[in-house]
């Protein structure tokens, strides 16, 4: 597929959830796909532990981990969450900068923007923000956030390079960013990439893990760890692997 049907696919399967007329995934996004192929798709349940009334309210099911829970955020800090979904991260990560910080959610599907919308006023968090736009080309300057953090979602971005040089374009020096994400070991039949399904259920787009992570290197990244991972069930049928993992790491500081 194009890419701009790629992104019409998801656009139009993530419109749909945010509308309430097609579920989420629970606990790890991929379980949607297409019931012909047998993929079980990974993933931890999140949000343990953290605020019940952010969970309740804003948790679509979306997520393959909780990029919050490892991220290193304080008081006054800037953070943006990509692919922001109904608002869950961008709250939790708003409670921990506090007023004096903000939380910024990026997302290109219009319904998603308007249910997170709805959630931050329902929740009432003066220091959350919606921003429309694509992962590829992030509407914010050069060095305006502290950390970037993201669950599930650069596997449904078709030019993952342009993705994570957008990232380090927009970290300050000494920032980082913590991604939950979908990754393969193996590679992935092109006939699977092909199906408009698998691509909105968070497995036609994921690539294999060392690529994914020479990747993030490529992109000027240093300090690149593994903070967890999970897979799923192997099937032998099949060329490849599917796991959830997450991932940090930093950009350099200027004097380095």
């Amino acid at each position: 597929m194009k890419p701009e049907q790629m992104k019409a696919e998801v656009q139009e399967r993530y419109g749909k959830i945010a509308r309430g007329t097609v579920s989420g995934c629970g606990s790890g996004c991929g379980c949607g796909s297409d019931d012909s192929v047998d993929v079980i798709t990974p993933g931890t349940p999140p949000y343990t532990d953290h605020n019940e009334e952010i969970v309740g309210t804003a948790n679509l099911g979306l997520g393959c981990g909780d990029p919050v829970r490892f991220s290193g955020l304080a008081e006054g800090m800037t953070v943006l969450d990509l692919g922001s979904g109904g608002g869950i991260d961008v709250f939790l990560a708003a409670r921990q900068v506090g007023p004096s910080g903000r939380a910024i959610g990026l997302d290109m599907t219009s319904e998603m923007l308007e249910r997170a919308e709805a959630n931050r006023r329902k929740l009432n968090i003066a220091n959350a923000f919606f921003l429309k736009g694509d992962i590829e080309n992030i509407p914010l300057p050069a060095e305006s956030v502290d950390w970037v953090i993201s669950n599930c979602v650069i596997n449904l971005v078709p030019d993952k390079n342009t993705a994570f040089k957008e990232m380090h374009r927009v970290l300050r020096p000494g920032g980082s960013f913590v991604i939950s994400d979908i990754v393969t070991e193996g590679a992935i039949p092109e006939e699977y990439r092909e199906n408009a399904d698998l691509w909105a259920g968070c497995v036609a787009g994921a690539i294999d893990r060392t690529a994914y992570i020479a990747m993030i290197r490529d992109a000027g990244f240093d300090t690149i760890e593994i903070l967890s991972e999970h897979s799923g069930t192997e099937n032998n049928d099949l060329p490849f692997t599917v796991q959830s993992v997450t991932l940090k790491a930093g950009k350099a500081q200027l004097n380095q």
